[in-house]
């Protein structure tokens, strides 16, 4: 696979000068009724907003209020990027795993009140490598090296952690943080397939591990995030500001009731839904390929948060969060709450 089959992320001058735009609006604390600024990362996972943004579902829902509500779409890899935008107030709405937004809920209690609006959908991770003598976690040795978006901090890392103080103990949670790197998921999976670099494993998500595991027989899993989690969960959700939230409920209702509506249409409509990926990601992927994994049970394009409390609970055990959450209601918006969630 060539990385360049995926868009390139948004850079740090861009990033730089979206946190500059920011200050303007941040020093006035305007904000208008009727606007929404939406990050988004890449790979399937974002389908539900690939949808969202293909169909213009914002903009119909507003106008169903009688709004006329101005959508404006950023391209971000990294949660720690999307933090950082999110606080300065350039983004109102950001995209990521479900640890960075439980990082910041713990972190902006009584000033920014981060939340989260909806899930992207349970997907799960695969953990694959391209060393044969690599089977489970106990045979990762210094030598190799995990490629990760964020190492350390992001949903890959969080989850391994997880598994890691399970396996290894508590105090040796960060095991894998010493051989972990921080690398794209297109470059992460071009390096895996040639063979030819450092990075003999790699934290991955979908369309990423299907190209992999099908491009290289060599790679194999050793785990997913399922078997980690203990079923189906949830892999990215969108957060955002109780500011947003509150002082914006016609384009906040707007923006959940298009969610809602993308996720519910991708489910009878499979074969569309792959070509909406294809042409709002300018993805070279086959069509039958990403109606593959479109068709995959494994993968429920759902708004609706599934054990998203394993990460609140275990993280607060590892000293990662310091609040310790009583449900997964108290860090999603009440909108979310009607929704069979966990």
């Amino acid at each position: 696979m060539n990385s360049s089959l995926f868009p390139r992320v948004l850079r740090t001058p861009l990033i730089a000068g979206l946190l500059g735009m920011a200050l303007l609006g941040s020093a006035t604390g305007v904000h208008a009724e009727g606007s929404i600024r939406i990050a988004q990362q890449f790979g399937i996972a974002y389908l539900i907003l690939d949808v969202v943004r293909d169909q213009q579902l914002i903009e119909k829902h507003g106008r169903q209020q009688g709004l006329d509500v101005k959508v404006q779409w950023e391209a971000i890899s990294g949660a720690t990027a999307m933090n950082e935008a999110l606080l300065a107030g350039s983004l109102d709405v950001v995209s990521a795993g479900v640890p960075p937004l439980l990082t910041l809920w713990d972190r902006t209690r009584g000033r920014q009140n981060v939340k989260a609006v909806a899930a992207l959908g349970s997907l799960p991770n695969y953990l694959i490598t391209n060393n044969p003598e690599v089977k489970t976690l106990k045979d990762l040795g210094p030598r190799d090296r995990i490629a990760v978006p964020a190492a350390g901090v992001g949903f890959q890392s969080r989850t391994l952690q997880i598994e890691t103080a399970r396996q290894f103990g508590k105090a040796d949670f960060k095991r894998f943080d010493n051989i972990s790197v921080s690398l794209a998921h297109p470059d992460a999976t071009a390096a895996l397939i040639s063979g030819g670099t450092e990075v003999t494993a790699h934290f991955s998500s979908a369309p990423f591990y299907y190209q992999a595991l099908e491009a290289n027989k060599s790679v194999h899993k050793i785990l997913s995030s399922f078997d980690i989690l203990g079923g189906p969960a949830s892999f990215n959700v969108l957060y955002t500001t109780q500011k947003f939230h509150d002082e914006n409920p016609k384009t906040y209702k707007a923006f959940y009731a298009a969610l809602d509506e993308a996720a519910q249409w991708i489910r009878g409509n499979k074969e569309q839904a792959a070509q909406t990926f294809i042409r709002v990601q300018k993805s070279r992927l086959s069509p039958d390929f990403v109606r593959r994994i479109l068709e995959d049970p494994e993968n429920d394009f759902t708004i609706v948060p599934h054990r998203t409390f394993v990460y609140a609970k275990e993280l607060h055990e590892l000293g990662v969060l310091k609040r310790q959450a009583d449900s997964w209601k108290d860090y999603f918006f009440e909108e979310a709450h009607a929704g069979n969630g966990s």
